[in-house]
């Protein structure tokens, strides 16, 4: 097996700079107690501006009176733990989240899915920079190597299972992860790397450090099983935002609402599922409005859910401001991609029909779009009928058989008014609707009027005088 560690090492901010409108104005995180309230962690910024962490409360204020200060979020740092726990589940079976700082995952099983370690490794960059978290990466044998490697050097890959010792035994003990504060005696003791460490005898570092350190350095270089907890994609998506202020505009949420649609849709590629319908669920100071989003197929498509989530929003009515968004998806059926042809010709930018066929009833509403299912009344006005997109059983069953009808039908039907009107064909007689009280007897030609035109007119049966024009043929 091959392990690759992805280190967070500033997850805390990047947890909230990606919730930010403006990620660059100074921006400090703040934790403790009320009264010893300290930095706890800065963006480039705000760094520019001479804050850092460490420094008290007060201090800061008066330093960079214009930054904004957050409350540091324990629970929002687990939920962004979680949401990349399902984004690395896309590349790899096996994800572990037992670091609270760090990934780690198998990659060698997905090398053929996704190439080889330079061609994965690229990957996972570029999407960690768009979710918006700073990372560090390395690749070794073992999950504890990988984990110790992303913490000395970004880009530290060592394949070759034999190579490991060598590498490790350079690694300086204060930064090899061992347990408790164990780095750092040893560093006093003259052990400055886990080659000096190694070289102890164990029954001496079992009575001094526990067993602990023995079980760490075996797992460390492969010596020993390491096992691990692994990742289990839950069954469910809620994701919350909170806006950090009262937002009484739908542009406003624009922004919180496409992080939650992305969050969800790594979600939903790390299940290999799809939704069809979730919640926006906008947070009042004392209330909450719900905004249900439902489409007609299970999708996945980031943007798309973005446009049908905005546009179902745009159409809700905000009865107070908004304090938060949350988003909540709580079926998650299977996706089924959409077929495509080998040679499809179709423009790069173009859509596919089942999402035109979303956007515009987000757009437009849930009526505003339809198909035609045939009825099998001979009355043309009442031949078909507007069917849902869903009715594919109605929608296929073929209609009867009937001589050629014109593709613009007019309703109502116009008096034709040409005196040089040639007819092509007819007459179809069409006599029916004596059991619903709107009984027709009718005459129906195919005629040429004097502008070469192709008309579908009538007249009542047995006539040939007083054409009602009901249709053109194209």
């Amino acid at each position: 097996m091959l392990w690759a560690c992805i280190a967070l090492p500033h997850l805390a901010l990047d947890s909230v700079l990606r919730r930010s409108a403006d990620p660059a104005r100074p921006l400090a995180l703040v934790h403790g107690p009320v009264h010893l309230r300290s930095v706890r962690a800065v963006n480039a910024a705000a760094a520019a501006a001479g804050l850092k962490p460490g420094m008290r409360l007060g201090a800061a204020h008066a330093l960079c009176a214009e930054a904004v200060f957050v409350e540091s979020d324990p629970a929002q740092e687990r939920a962004d733990r979680a949401m990349l726990a399902h984004w690395a589940y896309r590349h790899s079976s096996l994800v572990s989240l037992q670091d609270e700082d760090a990934i780690v995952l198998e990659v060698r099983a997905s090398f053929r899915l996704f190439g080889e370690w330079p061609q994965l490794q690229a990957r996972l960059r570029e999407e960690l920079t768009q979710l918006g978290f700073a990372h560090a990466l390395a690749l070794a044998p073992t999950p504890r190597a990988a984990r110790v490697f992303a913490g000395l050097r970004d880009g530290l890959a060592i394949t070759n299972p034999a190579a490991l010792p060598d590498v490790l035994d350079r690694v300086p003990t204060r930064r090899a992860g061992l347990p408790d504060d164990a780095g750092a005696r040893l560093h006093d003791m003259g052990a400055r790397t886990l080659a000096d460490v190694r070289r102890l005898p164990r029954a001496g570092l079992r009575r001094r450090f526990g067993a602990a350190l023995l079980e760490h350095l075996d797992r460390l270089y492969g010596e020993a099983d390491d096992p691990l907890d692994f990742f289990v994609p839950p069954d469910r998506f809620d994701a919350r935002i909170e806006l950090g202020y009262e937002v009484e505009s739908h542009q406003a949420l624009l922004f919180p609402l496409r992080r939650l649609t992305g969050d969800l849709a790594v979600h939903l590629s790390a299940r290999d599922g799809g939704v069809q319908r979730f919640v926006l669920r906008l947070e009042h100071d004392r209330a909450h409005t719900d905004v249900e989003v439902g489409l007609l197929a299970p999708e996945r498509d980031a943007a798309l859910l973005f446009d049908i989530a905005r546009n179902r929003l745009e159409q809700a009515s905000l009865p107070a401001a908004a304090i938060g968004v949350r988003l909540i998806a709580e079926e998650l059926p299977p996706f089924v991609p959409p077929s495509r042809d080998l040679f499809d010709t179709r423009p790069a930018q173009a859509v596919s029909w089942p999402q035109l066929r979303e956007r515009l009833r987000a757009r437009l509403g849930d009526g505003a779009v339809y198909r035609l299912a045939a009825t099998g009344d001979p009355r043309p006005e009442r031949a078909w009928r507007k069917a849902g997109v869903d009715e594919d059983a109605a929608c296929a069953a073929s209609a009867p058989s009937r001589p050629p009808r014109p593709a613009l039908l007019l309703d109502p039907p116009v008096p034709l008014r040409d005196h040089t009107l040639r007819i092509l064909a007819g007459p179809e007689r069409l006599e029916s609707g004596w059991w619903d009280g709107d009984d027709q007897r009718r005459d129906y030609y195919i005629l040429e009027t004097s502008q070469g035109q192709r008309a579908w007119a009538f007249v009542p049966a047995g006539e040939r005088d007083g054409w009602m024009l009901h249709g053109w043929f194209a």
